[in-house]
């Protein structure tokens, strides 16, 4: 017998609503995105989110330091099958930027675990197994001048074997951040 989780929207929004409310509280101002992605099964995927960079650094040196975000996303997920998916996400990133902290430019990798909510179960031939899955993320890009960030970065779905179904699904994206 299968049991898949499912979350009610305004349950999620609610979810989503406290958690901002939390990061904001212990977090600088917040970051705006937007990526464009595309997944191996023809899925192009529009994704806007909010980054509220942690004010602590850890490991600082003339090489560099460690660091991180909490973000919070909105994917579309445009199917050539006629019917596109949504899902919401939050995770925790940890960033290590290459260089001093003043630098112009800044190097850095990134690599995150989160959760998602999606809002059917199935994304083309892949059957999820639950609306609510992983997000796993690996990335690299550059920071100029403390306010515009580049990237590309990994994004995998899955529900780690917790539900019978668990195809999982990727979205490769390129991303564009600005800091206010």
């Amino acid at each position: 017998m299968s049991t898949a989780l499912t979350l009610h929207p305004r349950s999620l929004a609610a979810a989503l609503s406290g958690l901002t409310l939390l990061l904001s509280a212990t977090t600088s101002a917040a970051d705006v995105s937007m990526a464009l992605g595309h997944s191996a099964d023809n899925t192009m995927t529009y994704r806007v989110g909010l980054q509220f960079p942690w004010q602590d650094h850890w490991f600082d040196s003339d090489f560099g330091r460690l660091g991180g975000y909490c973000t919070l996303g909105y994917t579309y997920w445009e199917s050539d099958n006629a019917v596109n998916t949504h899902s919401l996400s939050a995770s925790p990133v940890l960033t290590y930027e290459f260089g001093s902290a003043n630098s112009a430019v800044l190097p850095f990798v990134e690599a995150g675990i989160g959760l998602a909510a999606f809002s059917r179960n199935k994304i083309e031939d892949r059957e999820l197994g639950s609306s609510v899955n992983f997000e796993d993320r690996l990335g690299i890009g550059v920071r100029f001048y403390q306010r515009h960030t580049i990237g590309i970065q990994a994004l995998h779905y899955s529900n780690a074997g917790l539900s019978s179904h668990n195809a999982g699904i990727e979205s490769y994206n390129a991303y564009y951040r600005f800091n206010f």
